[in-house]
C-alpha cells in the first residue's frame, strides 16, 4: 500500500468512525427515554393513563416504519449527505417538542415527529455506501449496528441516574443538543462519491447469492419479528421463574445477546459475510430457534445463560449476513430507497413483534411469545433450505448444459 492509499484509507476510517459516532448519540437520546414512558406521564404530564407507555413506545417505530422509503427515495435525488443532516435536525426538533410538551397529546405528537423526521440509522447507512464499497460496506453496516446496540445497553442505564428529576420530561429539552451536535458533525464530512457504489455490486457478485432485495426485507422483518416478540416480557418472565434473582441480574441477563453482539461482531465481520450468504443465515436461524426453544423450557439459570448467549451469537451471525446480501444488491443511483426498505422492513418487524407480544402474552402466558418467534424463524429456515434447494437444481442444471454443449 502506498502513501496515497494508505491516507485514503485512514481517511475513510475516520468518516466511519465520525458517522459512527454521530448515530451513537442520535441512538442514545432516541433509545434512553421509551423506558421511563410511564414516568413521565405520571410525573411530568400528570395522567394516571399509565397504559399509554406501552402504545407511547411503539409509535416512532411505525411512523419510522411509513417514512423511511420516502426519506430514501429523496436521499438519491437530493443527496445522501443532505439527508442524513435532515435526519438529524428532525430528530433534534421533536426532542424539542417533547421537552416543552405540557399534556399526553402534544407528547404523543413529538413521538409521531420522531418517527417522521428522524431516520438516522437509515440514512447514516445510505451516506456509508456513497465513501464504502464491497466488505468495506459490510463492515461499516455492521459498525453501524454495533452503535446502536451499545446505545441500546447504555442509554436505559445513563438516563435512568439522570431521569429521576421533578420533572422527567425535561430531559428531552436537553438531549436535543445531541443529534443537533451529529448534525453539526455530519456537515464537515465530505459528500461521497457517486463511483462508490458500482464496485459493491462488481465485487460481491461472485459471492452473492441469488437472492432479490426483497425476499431480503422478508429475511429482515422475520429475524426482527423473531427476537423482538421476545423483549417486552422478557425481565418479567424471568423474575416470575426465579423470584429471589435480584432485578440488575436480571437486566444483564436480558443484555447478554446484545453484549454479546458488541464484542464479536466487528471481528466476526473479517470472515463471516463474504461467501455462502444464504447458508450462513440458515445456520444463524437454526441457532436462533435452538436459543428460543431453550429459552422457552423454563430451564435453571446456567442453561438461560447459555441459551441467552447462542441467541447472541445468532443476532451478530444474522445481522453480518442481512448486511452483506444488501450491500451485494445497492446500486448508487438507488441505495437510499434500498436501504429505507431495508429500515423499514425492520421497523415492521419491530412494530408487528409488540403487538404479538402484548396479544399472546395475555391469552397463553408469559412463555408465548418465545414459541411464537421460533414458529416464525422455522418458517424462514424452511424457505432459505427450499431456496437454497432449488439453487443448487439450477446450478446443475446449467453445469449438464455447459457440458452437452
Amino acid at each position: 500500500m502506498n502513501h496515497n492509499e494508505f491516507a485514503n484509507s485512514s481517511r475513510t476510517r475516520w468518516i466511519v468512525l465520525a458517522v459512527m459516532i454521530c448515530h451513537f448519540i442520535s441512538a442514545f437520546a432516541a433509545l434512553g427515554m421509551p423506558p421511563f414512558f410511564a414516568l413521565i406521564l405520571s410525573k411530568s404530564l400528570h395522567s394516571d393513563a399509565i397504559f399509554l407507555a406501552g402504545w407511547f413506545y411503539i409509535v416512532p417505530t411505525l411512523f419510522a416504519a411509513l417514512s423511511s422509503p420516502w426519506w430514501g427515495k429523496l436521499s438519491d435525488r437530493f443527496g445522501k449527505k443532505r439527508l442524513l443532516i435532515r435526519a438529524q435536525l428532525g430528530l433534534s426538533a421533536s426532542f424539542l417538542l417533547a421537552g416543552y410538551a405540557s399534556n399526553s397529546y402534544v407528547f404523543l405528537c413529538a413521538l409521531v415527529l420522531q418517527g417522521l423526521l428522524g431516520g438516522t440509522f437509515a440514512a447514516s447507512n445510505t451516506y456509508l455506501s456513497s465513501i464504502l464499497s464491497g466488505p468495506a460496506l459490510v463492515r461499516g453496516l455492521t459498525a453501524m449496528q454495533w452503535s446502536a446496540r451499545a446505545a441500546l445497553v447504555a442509554a436505559p442505564i445513563c438516563m435512568g441516574l439522570w431521569v429521576n428529576t421533578e420533572s422527567p420530561i425535561l430531559l428531552y429539552r436537553y438531549i436535543a443538543w445531541l443529534p443537533l451536535l451529529g448534525a453539526l458533525c455530519i456537515a464537515f464530512l465530505p459528500p461521497g462519491k457517486a463511483s462508490a457504489m458500482p464496485k459493491t455490486a462488481e465485487s460481491t457478485a461472485s459471492n452473492a447469492p441469488e437472492i432479490t432485495a426483497r425476499q431480503i426485507y422478508a429475511f429482515q422483518f422475520i429475524f426482527v419479528f423473531a427476537t423482538v416478540i421476545t423483549f417486552p416480557y422478557f425481565i418479567p418472565q424471568v423474575q416470575a421463574q426465579f423470584p429471589s434473582l435480584a432485578a440488575n441480574w436480571a437486566g444483564l441477563l436480558f443484555g447478554l445477546p446484545h453484549l454479546v453482539y458488541l464484542l464479536l461482531a466487528l471481528p466476526m465481520t473479517r470472515w463471516l459475510g463474504k461467501s455462502y450468504l444464504l447458508v450462513n443465515l440458515g445456520i444463524a436461524f437454526v441457532l436462533l430457534l435452538a436459543s428460543l426453544v431453550g429459552q422457552a423450557q423454563q430451564t435453571d439459570i446456567e442453561w438461560l445463560v447459555i441459551w441467552r448467549l447462542i441467541m447472541g451469537l445468532a443476532m451478530t451471525m444474522s445481522f453480518i449476513v442481512l448486511h452483506a446480501m444488501i450491500a451485494s444488491t445497492i446500486k448508487y443511483q438507488s441505495a437510499g430507497a434500498t436501504f429505507g426498505w431495508f429500515e423499514s422492513s425492520s421497523k415492521w418487524g419491530g412494530v408487528a413483534a409488540g403487538l404479538f407480544a402484548g396479544v399472546v402474552s395475555a391469552q397463553f402466558g408469559l412463555y408465548s411469545p418465545l414459541w411464537v418467534g421460533a414458529a416464525a424463524i422455522t418458517i424462514s429456515i424452511t424457505y432459505i433450505t427450499v431456496l437454497k434447494t432449488n439453487q443448487q437444481r439450477l446450478n446443475s442444471l446449467r453445469i449438464t448444459a455447459k457440458e452437452n454443449s
